[in-house]
């Protein structure tokens, strides 16, 4: 069978890094080129220090988009629509875009939302895909089974504490070791630019009685429905998000009963599973896996939910959302395991 060829741009990153740790050991992908204008010529292990060993790759400046079947864009967010103005890509290469770009469905643009608990048809049949954001996929694996069962009724409290890797490898007075260490910060209060894909994935799932998710960052938007107040978090861990969403119910459920809309709703996931165990961050940490967890007080439904921010949170998920797109075993190059400490 023939390989699946790959380029990425933008490769000299984190999310860059992790790309290539998946895809070097991928058994259906040929890596044809790793993108990076400022290393242009030097190792891919001279940047990613823990590919040393298994690969003798180079960084290149050049993009040759004829020789490839898909492009990973491992951009900053604002930089993928500016990179498509500026350079013809062929119609069949296909895209997936790690940037928010294209996150929102809008008539200028066919990008698919590549959640696969959600749209797993529609990403493999799509030529361009919008990989969801960290906090959002968190979130949303948490939310989402309640939405579908028409629960959602009342405003949603959510906490979620991320790792030093989800700013990004550009240093920052907020990311260095010596801020970051033995400290805890809330950003972004109520604002989180993840907000807006979060709420279009509640509304596609909520029945037509259901009460809107209202997106209030959106000007001009209907603000009458229910919202997701999000608290964000800065830890002092490297990565990893640790998710708590409390729901209201308008009348009280038996906690098999909301345990059992869990466990339906992921029957056929290949990554999100549902623990009958409270959980621990370190059980999904360079895995791609995402975890559930639902404990019943009365009218209050506690969901926790893990994942890593930087695999099922980002390049995970994107190989993932590839392997879907190529027909291929949906877990091809992410038979990943946490460690037991």
């Amino acid at each position: 069978m023939k390989k699946i060829n790959v380029g990425i741009l933008g490769a000299a990153g984190y999310t860059g890094g992790e790309l290539l740790r998946l895809l070097i050991n991928h058994p259906e992908v040929n890596i044809v080129f790793a993108n990076s204008e400022s290393n242009a010529g030097n190792k891919v292990y001279d940047v990613h220090e823990g590919l040393l060993g298994d690969t003798e790759m180079e960084f290149t400046s050049e993009m040759p988009f004829d020789r490839v079947d898909v492009l990973f864009f491992c951009f900053g967010h604002g930089k993928s629509e500016a990179f498509l103005a500026e350079h013809s890509i062929p119609s069949n290469v296909r895209i997936i875009d790690m940037a928010q770009d294209f996150r929102i469905a809008a008539p200028t643009h066919d990008y698919v939302y590549g959640l696969p608990e959600i749209h797993h048809e529609q990403i493999a049949h799509c030529m361009h895909l919008a990989n969801p954001g960290c906090f959002a996929t968190c979130i949303q694996l948490g939310l989402l089974p309640m939405a579908q069962a028409g629960l959602l009724t009342h405003d949603i409290a959510v906490n979620a504490i991320t790792g030093s890797t989800g700013a990004g490898q550009k240093p920052g007075a907020t990311t260095h070791f010596s801020w970051r260490t033995d400290n805890f910060s809330v950003y972004k209060l109520f604002t989180h630019q993840h907000l807006h894909e979060i709420c279009q994935s509640l509304n596609e799932l909520r029945p037509s009685s259901a009460p809107r998710v209202a997106d209030t960052l959106n000007e001009g938007y209907d603000t009458n429905g229910i919202t997701v107040d999000f608290i964000p978090y800065r830890g002092d861990f490297s990565r990893g998000i640790f998710c708590t969403e409390v729901i209201t119910l308008d009348t009280a459920l038996p906690a098999e009963k909301v345990v059992e809309i869990y466990k339906d709703f992921y029957s056929s996931a290949a990554f999100t599973h549902y623990s009958e165990k409270a959980l621990d961050l370190k059980q999904v940490v360079n895995t791609n896996k995402a975890l559930v967890h639902v404990e019943v007080f009365g009218k209050k439904v506690v969901v926790t939910s893990i994942i890593d921010n930087l695999l099922k949170g980002a390049v995970g998920q994107a190989v993932q959302n590839m392997n879907i797109m190529f027909g291929i075993d949906e877990k091809a190059g992410l038979n990943l395991k946490a460690s037991a400490f």
